[in-house]
């Protein structure tokens, strides 16, 4: 059986989006200090390098990144691990970064460990939305919202350019 594979979004149209989301977080948070960018390591960190790029060039707030380790196959019992460590989120606006919302499972366990913390606001950011949830987490910044079925797979390049967005 041959698996055929749809480019969604190219090179350009990524690029787009991410500048995109980049103005939708400055305006949302235009009169906070700093902003905090916890990308969920591999390609949520990634994202979170880019759209930290774009904010850094398009407004004047305190950009911080951090990566944020969840462990995808034991959640609940996994360590999730955030570094640089920091002490405190407390009145800080915290955006947590994925490349897919598939389920949710990874989102909300990366959600979840900003929530001891006495943050301003928690939100959360991906480029592709696949509307596939199980737990009750959104995305409030989105490159795509995407339909697909439950037997398709969503792959996001953005190790190197070209960067594509393919659904097989």
């Amino acid at each position: 059986m041959t698996t055929t594979s749809t480019e969604v979004l190219n090179h350009q149209q990524i690029e787009d989006r991410i500048k995109r989301m980049a103005w939708q977080i400055y305006e949302t948070h235009q009169d906070d200090a700093e902003i905090i960018l916890a990308g969920i390591v591999n390609k949520g960190y990634r994202l979170a390098e880019l759209i930290a790029e774009q904010l850094k060039n398009i407004c004047p707030l305190k950009i911080s990144l951090y990566r944020l380790k969840v462990d995808k196959k034991n959640p609940l019992n996994g360590i999730t691990e955030l570094s640089p460590a920091r002490e405190s989120f407390e009145d800080t606006s915290v955006i947590v970064v994925d490349d897919v919302l598939n389920t949710g499972s990874t989102l909300i366990y990366g959600v979840k460990h900003f929530l001891d913390h006495k943050v301003k606001q928690l939100k959360t950011v991906v480029l592709v939305d696949r509307n596939h949830k199980s737990f009750p987490v959104k995305a409030d910044f989105k490159g795509l919202s995407l339909s697909t079925n439950l037997m398709e797979h969503v792959e996001v390049n953005l190790k190197e350019a070209p960067f594509t967005v393919v659904v097989s």
